[in-house]
């Protein structure tokens, strides 16, 4: 795994926070990464998505209907997203006009979706499997000291 990755795994791991404080924390520590333009938490609540901590420019997506959008899509699939180019879909929530990759993983407490890791990144096919097995982990942290 990237060390930088494992460095961000191990820097939330070893914070002692938990809820939103551990989420805004984790949301910095993704700006240091290359290609992580917008980093943020949505919290499902109900049928819709609630945005929780971020970091990057102001969103109006700050609630968004399941099945709308990629991170709708992600809990109405109840799968991951790795989008390489969001300008091809017909479903795309556009948040920036600098966006053109997006990575939406899902965090889940057991079985229930809890919520999920937005990133948003400028340049096309930003993120690949292995930004999705680094953020499936820190979304296990998440999860673990979700409150």
């Amino acid at each position: 795994m990237n060390p930088s990755f494992e460095a961000i795994l191990n820097s939330v791991r070893d914070s002692g926070l938990s809820g939103a404080p551990l989420r805004k924390f984790a949301m910095k520590q993704l700006e240091s990464l290359p290609d992580y333009n917008w980093s943020g938490v949505y919290r499902l609540e109900g049928d819709t998505l609630v945005l929780d901590e971020y970091v990057g420019a102001f969103t109006d997506h700050d609630r968004i209907p399941v099945g709308r959008g990629v991170c709708g899509t992600a809990v109405a699939e109840n799968k991951n997203q790795v989008i390489s180019d969001v300008r091809e879909l017909e479903n795309y929530l556009a948040c920036s006009l600098e966006t053109r990759s997006e990575i939406v993983v899902l965090i889940r407490g057991g079985d229930e979706i809890l919520g999920q890791i937005d990133i948003d990144g400028h340049q096309v096919g930003s993120f690949n499997e292995g930004h999705e097995e680094f953020l499936e982990k820190l979304a296990k942290i998440l999860a673990d000291r979700w409150e």
